[in-house]
């Protein structure tokens, strides 16, 4: 029996590629789905019911208005779709380091399992389900130490659904003045993230292996990167949603008034009940859901496009 990973079988894309690659795609993905992450974000950090509650359709819709244009409610239509890019210049910083860390991190992290632990997962899980579990795995791992980027999502997060907490302080003032604030609710991220990256490599990688039935996942084309990266988004979005949303709501306090993890989770339970877990869920099925299939597809169809570009090059200078 051949082993689960890629040794052997596939060529490893350079550093260069996989940042180039990952990195493009963060771009592409934010500037085509920044508007449709705000309005996730304000109705996950939404604590009222906009729909029930003996309200007529006209006051539900005049309620929605409210909670996703804010200030713009009222506005014409160009102001309010304005106003869905808050916080423009935190949200590239963060979508674009997110994506080249964690769309250009995982294949680095996957190469070392598959170097150092190539037998084990194949013992443990046989040669096809262990090449899966291995990007998984890949991705849980990368996922976990996304934390890092945490102030940025938290700035971002702030802009889109509490921009008065920022009173006209600038980037610099805000971190001298947070510090460590600023990671506040990491715990609850790293619980969002690690099963959520495991869920988005390993559904990928299960389409990939399974459907497509593939040997090198390099080689998929962009219509097999497109099918598995849907796998792979409907697995994480479903996965991570409750912790979600409780990560949504800390960062979206106010500086002055924080609350940890467990007062929200009890406040949730008690005034909104289990369903408040999956707020936003059908926004983020429809329009992050996409989000992310396209940042992932692209991504995965740059990455080793760059790299034949790139050894193209080299291989004409030599």
């Amino acid at each position: 029996m051949s082993p689960v990973g890629t040794s052997g079988k596939k060529h490893s894309e350079s550093t260069t590629a996989r940042l180039l690659g990952s990195g493009t795609s963060g771009i592409l993905e934010l500037f085509t789905f920044h508007p449709v992450d705000t309005v996730a974000k304000r109705l996950m950090s939404n604590t009222d019911k906009i729909f029930g509650n003996g309200q007529s359709v006209t006051q539900s819709l005049g309620k929605l208005n409210q909670v996703l244009f804010r200030e713009a409610a009222n506005k014409a239509t160009l102001s309010k779709y304005l106003s869905l890019f808050p916080g423009l210049g935190y949200a590239a910083g963060y979508k674009v380091a997110q994506r080249m860390y964690k769309f250009g991190g995982q294949p680095v992290v996957r190469d070392l399992l598959d170097k150092n632990y190539n037998q084990t997962f194949t013992r443990a899980f046989g040669e096809r389900n262990g090449k899966a579990i291995m990007h998984a795995t890949a991705g849980s791992l990368i996922g976990i130490g996304e934390v890092a980027l945490l102030p940025l999502d938290v700035l971002k997060i702030k802009m889109q659904t509490n921009p008065e907490t920022f009173r006209g302080r600038g980037l610099f003032k805000i971190v001298a003045d947070e510090g460590m604030a600023l990671y506040r609710g990491a715990g609850w991220t790293v619980m969002r993230n690690a099963p959520g990256s495991f869920a988005l490599f390993g559904g990928s990688a299960f389409v990939k292996e399974f459907v497509f039935k593939l040997d090198d996942y390099n080689k998929a084309t962009f219509m097999q990167n497109f099918f598995s990266s849907i796998g792979g988004a409907v697995a994480s979005l479903a996965v991570s949603a409750p912790m979600d949303v409780i990560k949504t709501r800390i960062q979206a306090r106010s500086f002055e008034n924080p609350e940890s993890g467990m007062v929200i989770l009890r406040k949730m339970v008690q005034q909104e009940g289990f369903g408040a877990f999956f707020k936003g869920l059908t926004p983020k099925i429809l329009v992050v859901g996409p989000k992310l299939v396209f940042g992932f597809t692209l991504a995965q169809w740059f990455i080793p496009a760059f790299d034949r570009i790139l050894r193209g090059g080299k291989a004409a200078n030599e």
